[in-house]
């Protein structure tokens, strides 16, 4: 029997107790015993079968219809091209309207001052899409504005149909979306050349997890349902396929994903805490007051920690998946450490990256606020007032609580990997690993 299980190519000394180590050194992990895989069954089959029944019980069937409002992302839309440019004096196209009390000291006075000095460039647009395709009209761009408009180049314009008919459309954004496609096509070939066969899978469930997050997850808080449980149920489905879709069906990735999801619920738990702890409403800039105006219905708070929740599931996959990896990297070229030894050697790589990780979320948060921080800035206010107002204070527990959860996915991953790849193996080699193991006790 043994000369079948090619013992010459084990070189640790311990050739019947590491028959399967050589054979999966670049693709799935060594197979477990019968009973740990049962055990692990016993746990994540009750949890994707509850997942799939939220899933089904709270699908939405599309986002629930409203009259738009005009304001924000509100409005209708239609794509555009400018077909000409023409440099006007600001004075006579009346670019600045000056207060009606006169006094030009304010700084409502002085925008409107500065506003008709110079030369403004008068766009003319052309719509290209909807059933007004062909119509043109004027637009006026101040020399100091943020966005000036080039011929040739594509814009979107808003239609608001009640308005009078010469202020029906208006510029409210470039046409980016070549440079985008491009950037994703760039992205895509990226990882498929360097991940091959492993990042092909990583895109599929890349798309995967953008379906369920706009098929399922925001059209199901839109349409009332609760949108903890919703962020709930759709991010455990988003972990489920992406993780066991990139990293195979085998108990590595089970053990990522128990590790992901005891996280989940950490994060769960002190996000609930804190924010209603804190007071934190959720409510706090015009594109969440006009959710709030359109929904009333909404839980806002509900909807923050929905968010803390899905933006979390991102970094707990990376951080389990690889102290999973590390852990039974360390196994195969030590298959005589154990547990204790396992778990010390994959905290210790835990530690640098909770290091790195940590540090990379907060700055992406800080990165994201950055146009806030600097208002603060500028009002000279002090630490503790920046971070007691509600803006900041939201950034701030996501922040906390996500590295939390982050944190403690790190020991508790390492465990699990520890506990389950030390274990005994399957009743083919249960035999021989007795003598090369004798110190480890079989369950």
């Amino acid at each position: 029997m043994t000369s079948t299980q090619h013992p010459p190519e084990d070189a640790h000394g311990h050739p019947h107790g590491q028959a399967h180590g050589h054979s999966h050194s670049h693709g799935p992990a060594a197979p477990v015993s019968k009973h740990l895989r049962k055990v692990i069954a016993a746990v994540l089959i009750p949890f994707s079968v509850a997942v799939v029944v939220g899933l089904a019980v709270l699908w939405p069937g599309g986002t629930p219809p409203h009259q738009r409002t005009g304001v924000g992302f509100d409005r209708q839309t239609q794509q555009a091209k400018v077909v000409g440019i023409q440099k006007v004096d600001c004075k006579t196209v009346n670019a600045g309207q000056t207060p009606s009390n006169g006094d030009t000291s304010t700084a409502e006075g002085q925008e409107a001052k500065r506003a008709q000095q110079g030369q403004c460039a008068k766009a003319t647009i052309e719509v290209t899409s909807g059933k007004e395709k062909g119509r043109t009209f004027t637009e006026i761009v101040q020399p100091d504005a943020p966005r000036q408009l080039h011929k040739g180049e594509g814009v979107i314009v808003a239609y608001a149909p009640d308005a009078p008919h010469d202020l029906q459309y208006s510029v409210t954004d470039v046409n980016r979306r070549f440079p985008m496609a491009l950037l994703a096509g760039i992205f895509a070939l990226a990882v498929v050349v360097v991940g091959r066969l492993r990042g092909v899978m990583a895109l599929v469930a890349l798309v995967v997890s953008f379906a369920v997050l706009t098929l399922f997850i925001l059209p199901a808080i839109l349409q009332g349902s609760n949108p903890l449980l919703v962020a709930v149920v759709g991010a455990s489905a988003i972990m489920l396929i992406a993780l066991y879709m990139c990293h195979g069906l085998s108990a590595r990735t089970s053990v990522a994903v128990l590790g992901t999801l005891v996280s989940l619920v950490l994060i769960g738990l002190l996000g609930s805490l804190f924010i209603g702890w804190a007071s934190l409403t959720g409510n706090t800039d015009d594109n969440t007051g006009l959710i709030h105006g359109l929904y009333p219905h909404i839980d806002m708070s509900g909807l923050l920690l929905a968010g803390v929740i899905i933006g979390s599931l991102g970094v707990l996959d990376d951080v389990t998946v690889t102290q999973t990896s590390a852990v039974w990297e360390l196994h195969d070229a030590n298959p005589t450490m154990g547990p204790r030894g396992l778990y010390r050697a994959g905290i210790r790589i835990g530690r640098d990256h909770i290091a790195s990780v940590v540090n990379t979320l907060v700055l992406a948060y800080a990165g994201a606020a950055l146009p806030l921080l600097l208002l603060f800035s500028i009002a000279q206010s002090s630490v503790g007032t920046v971070a007691n107002s509600e803006l900041v204070a939201e950034e701030i527990v996501r922040t906390l609580v996500g590295s939390i959860g982050l944190v403690a996915s790190v020991p508790v991953t390492t465990l699990l990997a520890a506990l389950v790849v030390s274990a005994d193996r399957p009743a083919a080699s249960a035999g021989p690993m007795r003598g090369g193991r004798g110190r480890r006790r079989k369950k």
